[in-house]
């Protein structure tokens, strides 16, 4: 079985042309960062890449994608419409595709309050397992036919100031993912969990506190062995640590979009473990 995992997508919009009330001054504090050769340059043809690799994942005959966060840059209607619109099929499809949304996807208490991720994605958070959830519809389990099954969280959370990027998961949702791993209906199955923040860098190390994973050892803790792997996002430079055979496969997707940088993850699953991965660049458009 074949999965392909991409995150930090960063959709943008055009945002000298929307009235400065509707950006709000958190949205114009970062704006700062979409200078003249900054993100505006970098994420131009994002939603094109994110097309590209929708069209990928059918020619290469993906069972499903999975997209661990950051469709956005900054958590906009029209964001978030470009992003669905991108993905194709597979955005109404939740046995094709899972998201997670990422920090910039609720980038201001607006978004969260409007539920904005909910509304273009939602249709991507049922749960395919009855009673599995600890904090809203997180963690939502999606079978993938009798071999895997992809586990979605939420670390994504309002930051309270500009420059704060870290997330955290809490008691409710790791202690309904120690149920959903123990769960027999999941035995034998290959176990992929979808989130936004890194448990640790390329380095195998914890990130800093203010970027990071606050919860992260209580995750590792939860999931240990092969059988396991973290999708994740945040970090935007891909990599994979593979299992030791106590920590699970960890797999960064960097920026998918990224000019310069674009990829993902091609995940083989088999008998219940990860079996291979390569790191693939989209195909280009003719």
């Amino acid at each position: 079985m074949r999965v392909l995992h991409l995150s930090d997508v960063h959709v943008t919009e055009r945002y000298s042309a929307l009235p400065w009330r509707k950006l709000g001054w958190r949205r114009w504090l970062a704006l700062l960062e979409l200078g003249p050769g900054g993100r505006a340059q970098a994420y131009a043809e994002a939603g094109c890449v994110l097309g590209a690799i929708a069209e990928d994942a059918e020619r290469l005959g993906a069972a499903h994608v999975v997209v661990s966060g950051d469709l956005t840059a900054y958590a906009l209607d029209a964001e978030f419409a470009a992003a669905r619109k991108a993905l194709g099929s597979r955005a109404d499809d939740p046995a094709r595709c899972t998201v997670v949304p990422g920090n910039h996807d609720t980038f201001t208490p607006g978004s969260l309050r409007s539920a904005r991720f909910e509304r273009h994605f939602g249709q991507l958070l049922a749960s395919d397992l009855e009673g599995t959830a600890g904090e809203g519809p997180y963690p939502f389990v999606r079978l993938l036919g009798e071999e895997a099954a992809v586990v979605g969280l939420l670390s994504a959370r309002v930051p309270r100031f500009p420059g704060l990027a870290h997330g955290w998961l809490g008691r409710p949702q790791l202690e309904a993912l120690r149920r959903v791993v123990a769960d027999p209906r999941l035995e034998r199955r290959a176990i992929l969990v979808a989130v936004h923040h890194a448990p640790r860098t390329p380095r195998g190390r914890p990130d800093r506190r203010s970027h990071g994973l606050l919860d992260a050892n209580a995750l590792l803790d939860a999931l240990r062995g092969p059988r396991f792997a973290i999708l994740h996002g945040h970090i935007h430079r891909p990599h994979h640590q593979p299992s030791d055979g106590v920590l699970p496969h960890l797999f960064g997707a960097g920026s998918s979009t990224e000019r310069g940088r674009e990829g993902y993850w091609c995940i083989e699953l088999a008998d219940g473990i990860v079996r291979g991965a390569e790191w693939r660049r989209p195909t280009p458009a003719p």
